[in-house]
């Protein structure tokens, strides 16, 4: 919902009645992920998306349904076997989609959760999904410090149940995370939906994700305007002020002239398991001060350019420098992935595919090499087979090892 969220906002302070279906669950292989969305004010203008087309308009009319009934809806939609062409995804995948009207002034909660993601504060909004029916679409806001909202009226029921559910969302906050979570009436995780149980939606809007590019070279530019496009907050830090200026870099939404390892370290309450960090310079006088520092930090990727020697060069610099064995192995170097990659542009592609493929767990194998589900998640693959964490390792440390230059 945080790609419509600046409409959403313009629809509820014009006092506009809409409705919101949100992709709240996912089973198999599905064009969104949970968390798209699709709304429809009262005109029947239409914005977002839940499924990239297959279901669009089914879920088009349930929104308009909800807007006049005032209801809160849950509903399924999946492949047909029967007839592929009926509502449903062909890709075998399965939708849970949940609508909910929104009435401005209606929902004190819903109200304030739209109110701090137009100021930027970063809220988390827990909505009931499934469950007992006086729960149904109830909505608590939560932000690091407060919350706002009740899932009932009467305390002694919701109090434990309400307890839980902030402490969980505040949780999934702090990690920038989207899902669902199950709990039972008393507050107590479940492991299964069912009877005496309710589902919660939990999206947490935070800040874009930061890609601190360090080395204001032509590379870096390529990689400035992929990083963009991917949803990034970029920075461009380099030390000579000839080259980091706005003028090279006009899309990066800062530039900074600065020693790199001296920059980062005004930068560590910003950063997060989210954060990228693509060292470009291949300098070690610039390179060996930022990585030593960059890879004790909690970051979620660090990579960068330079040959092979450079490369070893640069990791023995780190051992005498007093990292682990475990701390070098966190660094993509060289960065990107092998395309055979020559251009900028192409290099750009290289190092943002080796970046999506390390946040979402993919193989980096052609997908008709494949025959398993084109979407996955790393840490559910991982939970469902254990014995998969360890041929991850062994796969990540072969294709390192193959990697040509900057490519």
């Amino acid at each position: 919902m945080q790609d419509i969220a600046e409409q959403l906002l313009a629809w509820h302070t014009s006092d506009r009645s809409f409705a919101v279906a949100t992709v709240v669950g996912v089973t198999g292989s599905a064009p969104r992920d949970p968390g798209a969305a699709l709304a429809v004010d009262a005109d029947g203008e239409a914005i977002g998306s839940v499924s990239g087309g297959c279901v669009e308009s089914a879920v088009y009319e349930l929104c308009r349904a909800a807007i006049e009934s005032g209801e809160p809806v849950l509903e399924r939609f999946g492949y047909s076997d029967e007839d592929a062409f009926a509502v449903g995804l062909t890709c075998g995948g399965i939708l849970d989609v949940f609508v909910q009207p929104v009435r401005p002034g209606a929902d004190p909660a819903l109200d304030a959760g739209i109110a701090l993601i137009a100021d930027g504060t970063p809220v988390a909004l827990a909505r009931v999904v499934a469950g007992p029916a006086g729960l149904l679409g109830a909505t608590v806001a939560v932000t690091a410090d407060t919350h706002h909202g009740l899932l009932s009226p009467a305390p002694s029921v919701a109090a434990p149940l309400e307890r839980s559910v902030v402490a969980e969302a505040r949780a999934m906050l702090d990690a920038g995370r989207t899902g669902r979570i199950v709990l039972g009436l008393d507050g107590r995780p479940c492991d299964e939906h069912g009877q005496g149980t309710v589902t919660l939606f939990v999206e947490s809007y935070v800040p874009a994700p930061r890609m601190l590019v360090f080395g204001a070279i032509d590379f870096a530019a390529a990689v400035v305007r992929i990083g963009k496009f991917l949803g990034y907050d970029v920075t461009v830090c380099d030390a000579r002020p000839v080259f980091a200026t706005e003028r090279r870099f006009p899309e990066a939404d800062r530039v900074v002239v600065d020693w790199p390892h001296r920059y980062l370290d005004t930068q560590l309450d910003r950063l997060d398991g989210r954060t990228v960090l693509c060292v470009l310079t291949h300098d070690a006088k610039f390179d060996l001060p930022l990585l030593e520092r960059a890879l004790r930090l909690p970051v979620g990727y660090i990579g960068a350019m330079g040959s092979r020697r450079t490369h070893r060069e640069r990791e023995a610099g780190l051992r005498a420098a007093g990292l682990t064995e475990a701390e070098i192995g966190r660094l993509r170097s060289p960065i990107g992935l092998d395309l055979g990659a020559r251009t900028p542009e192409e290099t750009a592609v290289s190092v943002a595919a080796e970046i999506v493929a390390h946040r979402r767990g993919g193989s980096c194998l052609p997908l008709s090499a494949g025959s398993g589900p084109i979407h996955h998640d790393l840490a559910q693959d991982l939970a469902q087979d254990p014995a998969a964490a360890e041929d991850t390792r062994e796969t990540t440390a072969a294709r390192r090892v193959r990697k040509p230059h900057a490519a």
